[in-house]
């Protein structure tokens, strides 16, 4: 569902101890009624048709209560900017054209994935509720690691010529930099599984790309660099699909992102629990 779809802003939702179907215990998100129509999130019900379905255009991971402020979409420019910056990123450490020197990547790096990132991420924070949250601590973090992943290659911080010594230390502690963030990524990846196919695949491939990188730098390896840059191009199209499918709307285009759902494995789980039993 596109953010064009947005049926209200402004939901009034149940409370769920007042409604006589209920499950007898209140979970962070369950469904009730004799047809599944309500969703119950904390005491809240709600009707299925008021709650936003996972949409990676919005950045939206799961069910949510539609925002009471409409501030635009900023997980449009945050993912156009990831995907700029990760296929420049991605064709330097590939070698395309053969290319060594990273300085127009540091430029990428500070503005377009640091910048315009971290302000897609303070965007977010205006938004609020769930979908908002998600945003605020996606878009900001990675703003601030390609922040510091472009300082590294920025003379008047003095941080190359630290090691100059020893390109063998820079490495690992270039490695020590990146590693934090593959972890902070497979984090996030486990957080929309339960969203549509095209959102996991491009933080999955986000968060392989960062692996590899990693990987690369401790390992000091060209070849894993090599395939962390071919991995980061293969990212940046999905990055870029996203972005379509929140900026694209029947207004504007001919082509509409249709999302696919990931399948509820909680079903299926629960049928093999009742199973054993």
């Amino acid at each position: 569902m596109s953010s064009s779809q947005s049926i209200s802003s402004e939901i009034k939702p149940f409370d769920a101890h007042d409604e006589g179907e209920r499950p007898q215990m209140v979970r962070k998100c369950t469904i009730a009624g004799d047809g599944d129509e309500f969703v119950i999130i904390g005491d809240n019900k709600y009707y299925r048709h008021e709650l936003m379905q996972a949409f990676g255009g919005t950045f939206n991971p799961g069910l949510a209560p539609y925002p009471k402020h409409q501030f635009g979409n900023p997980a449009s420019v945050g993912l156009v900017a990831t995907g700029m910056n990760i296929l420049i990123t991605g064709l330097y450490f590939a070698n395309a054209k053969g290319i060594h020197t990273p300085n127009v990547v540091v430029g990428l790096c500070m503005f377009m994935g640091g910048l315009i990132q971290f302000l897609a991420g303070l965007w977010g924070f205006l938004i609020g509720s769930q979908v908002g949250t998600f945003i605020l601590t996606v878009f900001t973090s990675y703003g601030a690691f390609w922040f510091a992943f472009g300082a590294v290659f920025i003379p008047n911080f003095g941080i190359m010529e630290a090691y100059a010594d020893d390109p063998r230390q820079l490495s690992n502690a270039i490695g020590f930099l990146i590693l934090p963030f593959a972890i902070f990524t497979s984090m996030l990846v486990m957080c929309v599984m339960k969203s549509t196919l095209s959102f996991f695949w491009s933080l999955f491939t986000y968060d392989l790309t960062i692996i590899l990188f990693a990987c690369g730098f401790l390992l000091d390896d060209d070849k894993v660099k090599k395939a962390a840059g071919i991995m980061a191009v293969i990212n940046c199209f999905a990055d870029w699909f996203e972005a379509l499918s929140g900026t694209a709307t029947r207004q504007n285009s001919y082509f509409i992102v249709h999302e696919i759902p990931l399948p509820d494995l909680a079903k299926y789980f629960k049928r093999k629990k009742k199973d054993l039993a």
